[in-house]
C-alpha cells in the first residue's frame, strides 16, 4: 500500500496531509483528535530515540567512504563543497535576518504559535535514547574518522550494515509515517486556531527561499566561470536538464545520470566528472542548507526566540558535516540534522515537526540546488586538474 501511495512522490502525500489536517480539525470531535496527539506523542518519542541512531548511522560510514579515494582531487573537492555549503548557510542568514522583520509579524506569528488549549493524549510511552545528540556526533566522527585512515575492515563492514539497517528504518518506517504525522500537527494546529496563520508564514518562506537559491547558483556559477573562463549563464543554461531532472526526482542520487552528461558538456574531462558528480551529489548540499537554515530561523522567531550569529554560526558549521549523508535517503537531509537542532538550536518535538514538514514542502527546489552546483565545482575541479598536469 505504502508503494503505491509514494509512487506520486512524498511531496504531494505531504501537501494532502496539510490540507486534510486543516480541513478535518473543523469538524473531527475532540476524542478521535486526542487519538491523533496520541499517535504524535508516541511518534515524537520514537523520533527522539532514532535520532542520535541516525547520525550514528548516516555520518560515520558517510565520512569513512570520504576517506576511500585519498589524494588532492578528494581534499580540493571536500574542501570546495563544504565552502560552497558553508557560503550558502551563512548568506541564508544574512538575508533572512534582513527579510523577516518585514516578512513575518512577531505580534501574529507568537499568537499562531501559542497553544494554550493543547489536547491531552490518552496516554504516553516515553523511550529514552541510547545516547545523546553530542556522544553520538563526537562518536559518529571518531569512527568515521578511524575507519577512513584505518584497516578495520570487520568494524567498517558492519557500520555500513547498520547504515542499511538506518535506511531501512527511514524509508520504512518514518518517512511513510510521516505525512501522519504532519497531518496531526495542522489537525490540532486547526483545532487550537493556529492553521491559518501558519500557512500564511509558509507560503512567505517558501518565496524567500527559492529567491536565495537563485542568487546562490547565479554566485556559484560565476565563480566556477571566472576559474574557467566560460559565461556563467551559458554554464547555467547547460546545467538546466539537471536542475529540471532533479525538480522532479527530489533527489541527488537519482540525478547522477543527468548531471554527469550535462557537468561534461561544460567542458569537463570524462575521469573528472565520473569522480565529482558522484561524490558532489552526497557531500555538496547548498540547497539543504539555504532551507534548513532558513525554516530554523523562521520557527525560532514565530516561537518567541531570537536570533543570535555566533550561536547560528556554529550550527552551520556543524550542518554542513551532519548532514553529509543525507542524499542517500528521502528526507535523508533533514533526518540527520534533527539532533543539531535539538542540541544546538534548542528545538522540541513541536518544532522538529515544523520544520519536517517546511523542508519537505520544497524538497525538490534544494535538491535542484545541490546537483546544479554541482556542475560549477566539477567545472573548478577539471582547471585545476589541468593545471596540475
Amino acid at each position: 500500500m505504502f508503494k503505491k501511495l509514494f509512487r506520486f512522490g512524498l511531496l504531494p502525500l505531504v501537501a494532502a496531509a496539510i490540507i486534510l489536517g486543516i480541513v478535518c480539525g473543523l469538524f473531527f470531535p475532540t476524542w478521535l483528535v486526542r487519538i491523533f496527539v496520541t499517535f504524535n506523542g508516541l511518534f515524537g518519542q520514537f523520533l527522539g530515540f532514532v535520532v542520535p541512531l541516525l547520525i550514528l548511522g548516516l555520518i560515520a560510514p558517510g565520512i569513512a567512504e570520504l576517506g576511500k579515494d585519498s589524494g588532492r582531487l578528494l581534499v580540493f573537492t571536500v574542501l570546495l563543497a563544504y565552502g560552497f555549503t558553508l557560503f550558502a548557510g551563512f548568506f541564508t542568514f544574512g538575508v533572512a535576518a534582513l527579510a523577516y522583520p518585514f516578512v513575518l509579524d512577531p505580534a501574529a506569528s507568537l499568537v499562531a504559535f501559542a497553544t494554550p488549549q493543547e489536547l491531552a493524549a490518552y496516554f504516553t510511552l516515553p523511550i529514552p535514547p541510547l545516547m545523546d545528540v553530542t556522544t553520538s556526533l563526537v562518536l559518529a566522527f571518531m569512527l568515521g574518522l578511524g575507519l577512513a585512515f584505518g584497516k578495520g575492515e570487520t568494524l567498517k563492514h558492519a557500520m555500513y550494515d547498520f547504515r542499511e539497517i538506518i535506511h531501512k528504518i527511514i524509508s520504512a518506517v518514518i518517512i511513510p509515517l510521516l505525512p501522519l504525522y504532519i497531518f496531526g500537527i495542522f489537525l490540532n494546529m486547526t483545532v487550537s486556531g493556529q492553521a491559518a496563520s501558519v500557512l500564511a508564514v509558509f507560503a512567505k518562506i517558501i518565496v524567500l527561499i527559492f529567491i536565495i537559491t537563485l542568487v546562490i547558483l547565479f554566485v556559484q556559477f560565476a565563480m566556477a566561470g571566472a576559474v574557467s573562463g566560460q559565461n556563467p549563464l551559458k554554464m547555467l543554461k547547460t546545467m538546466l536538464p539537471a536542475y529540471f531532472t532533479a525538480l522532479g526526482t527530489s533527489s541527488s542520487a537519482a540525478t547522477i545520470p543527468v548531471t554527469y552528461k550535462q557537468v561534461q558538456q561544460l567542458g569537463v574531462e570524462e575521469d573528472i566528472a565520473g569522480f565529482t558528480v558522484p561524490l558532489c551529489a552526497n557531500i555538496h548540499m547548498s540547497g539543504s542548507t539555504i532551507k534548513i537554515t532558513a525554516c530554523a530561523m523562521a520557527i525560532i522567531l514565530l516561537t518567541g526566540g531570537q536570533l543570535h550569529f555566533w550561536q547560528f554560526a556554529g550550527f552551520i558549521c556543524m550542518l554542513g558535516v551532519s548532514i553529509v549523508a543525507g542524499p542517500g535517503v528521502p528526507g535523508g537531509a533533514i533526518m540527520a540534522s534533527l539532533g543539531v537542532l535539538q542540541k544546538m538550536l534548542g528545538f522540541n518535538e513541536e518544532m522538529l515537526g515544523l520544520m519536517i514538514a517546511l523542508y519537505i514542502a520544497m524538497d525538490s527546489f534544494g535538491t535542484a540546488c545541490n546537483v546544479t552546483g554541482d556542475g560549477a565545482i566539477s567545472a573548478i575541479i577539471n582547471k585545476m586538474y589541468k593545471k596540475q598536469k
